[in-house]
């Protein structure tokens, strides 16, 4: 099982870590939503649950529960910006496509 980060994301993460000032990482995980059926979902962690799997990627947790795991397994979480535009890019190698907005995707 593997996730990767890009540099720029790591250190965004850092930064919304320190500017919070507690928590032991980041969750990624999916939900059920959009039209292409599954949608990504970041939040911050202060406690672990029981079937969390804990991702150390440079001084920065990554937090996955087992149910989110078998989709996002090998997935790279990278931070871009694009003219006005910044955010969290999703490259998952499990999804085989997207909708158009962008906004889900499905396995």
């Amino acid at each position: 099982m593997s996730v990767t980060m890009t540099p720029a994301a790591t250190e965004r993460v850092k930064s919304f870590m320190d500017n919070r000032g507690k928590g032991i990482g980041l969750r990624l995980g999916i939900k059920t939503t959009g039209c292409s059926g599954l949608a990504y979902v970041l939040e911050f962690v202060d406690d672990l649950k029981e079937d969390d799997q804990v991702f150390s990627i440079d001084d920065v947790n990554i937090i996955i529960d087992g149910k989110s795991l078998v989709y996002l397994d090998g997935i790279e979480l990278d931070f871009v910006k694009e003219g006005l535009n910044e955010g969290f890019k999703f490259t998952n190698p499990n999804a085989k496509g997207e909708c158009g907005c962008g906004e889900s995707f499905n396995v």
